[in-house]
C-alpha cells in the first residue's frame, strides 16, 4: 500500500523547476501594475505571448492604454524597442529599410529600418495600405528580412505588438487574412470598471499629469526571455489534449456559420500558448482549462464568418464558445 502511495506521489511530482519563471512573471506584472490599472486578462495574455514567442494584435477603442501597455513591455524587458506609426502614405522601405548609395565607397549600403529591433510597436496597423502591411509577412513568420537578394536575420527575442481601433473605418485598410494569421493572439481591451477608472483618474491627479512610465524599471534581460521560452517549449502535454486542440480547430472548418476556418498554424498557436499559460500558473503540464481559456484569443482573428451570421450580429467569440462547448473535454 505504501509503495502504491509513493508511486502516485511520483506521478504528480514537478518535472520542471518553474520557480524562476514564476518569479520573472511576478516581477513583470509588478512593474506593469505600477502604471496599468486592472486589465488583468490583457497583461496575462501579453506575458503568455512573450513566453510563447508570438506576435500580438491589441484591439480597443482610443484611450484604453493599448499603446501605453506595449511601451511598458519594452521598459520592463531590457531589449531594443522601436515604434512605427502606420499611416496611409507609409512605404515598405519606411518599415524594413532601404539601400542607400555611398559615394565614398561607390556602392549601395543597406540602412536598417525600425523593424530591426526586439519589441516593435506598430501603432494603428490598419492605417497603412496593403503593400506596406505585406512588408511584415516575412519578418513576422521567419524573423528575417530579404532585400536586394540578401537576407538579414533579426536577433531574438523578436516580437511585434500591433494596435488597431475597431470602430474607426475612414482612412483604414482591412488586414489581409494572411497577416492576421501571423498574430498569435488578438486581445480585445475593454473599458475599465467604474472602480478602476476612479483609480486611474485619482492617480493622474496625484501625479499632476506626470508620466508614470518613468517609474517602471527593466527587470528581465533579453537573454533570460530566451531561457524561459526554452523551458516553456519543454513542458508536458498529453496526446489526448493535442487531439482536443485539433478537434476544436478542425470544427472551425466545417461549421455552417464560418466561411473560412483556422489553419494548422492556429493549432500550433493554441499548443504553445497553453504551455506558456500553464507555466505562468506554476504547472509543468497543460490542462484542458488552459486550452479553453486561451482558445478565443488564438482563434477570434482567424475566422471569417458567413455574411448572414455577421448581419445577425454573431461574433467569432460566440461561435468559438459554441464549438468548444460541443467537444467533449478530455479528463
Amino acid at each position: 500500500m505504501e509503495e502504491n502511495n509513493q508511486t502516485a506521489e511520483n506521478l504528480f511530482e514537478q518535472r520542471t523547476d518553474l520557480d524562476d519563471l514564476r518569479q520573472a512573471v511576478d516581477q513583470l506584472k509588478g512593474e506593469i501594475g505600477k502604471v496599468i490599472v486592472g486589465q488583468e486578462e490583457m497583461i496575462e495574455l501579453l506575458l503568455a505571448g512573450i513566453l510563447a514567442d508570438g506576435h500580438i494584435l491589441i484591439e480597443g477603442v482610443p484611450g484604453v492604454a493599448k499603446t501605453l501597455t506595449a511601451k511598458l513591455l519594452s521598459r520592463v524587458i531590457s531589449v531594443g524597442f522601436s515604434r512605427i506609426q502606420f499611416t496611409p502614405d507609409l512605404m515598405p522601405s519606411d518599415v524594413i529599410g532601404t539601400s542607400v548609395f555611398n559615394p565614398r565607397d561607390n556602392n549601395f549600403q543597406f540602412k536598417h529600418g525600425p523593424i530591426f529591433s526586439n519589441i516593435v510597436l506598430i501603432d494603428e496597423i490598419n492605417r497603412a495600405p496593403a503593400k506596406t502591411q505585406s512588408a511584415l509577412f516575412e519578418v513576422m513568420e521567419e524573423r528575417q528580412i530579404t532585400v536586394d537578394g540578401l537576407t538579414y536575420h533579426l536577433q531574438p527575442p523578436f516580437m511585434v505588438v500591433a494596435t488597431q481601433n475597431p470602430i474607426e473605418q475612414e482612412g483604414t485598410y482591412h488586414l489581409p487574412e494572411a497577416q492576421l494569421d501571423r498574430f498569435l493572439f488578438k486581445i480585445r481591451v475593454q473599458y475599465p470598471t467604474p472602480a478602476e477608472e476612479f483609480h486611474i483618474v485619482s492617480n493622474h491627479h496625484r501625479m499632476k499629469g506626470d508620466q508614470r512610465i518613468d517609474t517602471v524599471d527593466a527587470v528581465i534581460p533579453g537573454a533570460r526571455i530566451q531561457q524561459l521560452r526554452d523551458k516553456v517549449r519543454g513542458l508536458h502535454i498529453e496526446e489526448k489534449l493535442i487531439q482536443f486542440i485539433t478537434a476544436i480547430v478542425g470544427a472551425t472548418r466545417n461549421h455552417k456559420a464560418i466561411y473560412l476556418g483556422a489553419s494548422p498554424r492556429a493549432s500550433i498557436g493554441i499548443l504553445n500558448a497553453a504551455k506558456a499559460l500553464s507555466a505562468m500558473r506554476g504547472r509543468d503540464f497543460v490542462t484542458p482549462e488552459d486550452i479553453v481559456y486561451i482558445t478565443p484569443a488564438v482563434l477570434r482573428h482567424r475566422l471569417v464568418l458567413t455574411p448572414e451570421r455577421e448581419m445577425e450580429g454573431t461574433t467569432a467569440d460566440d461561435i468559438i464558445a459554441e464549438i468548444v462547448k460541443s467537444i467533449e473535454v478530455p479528463r
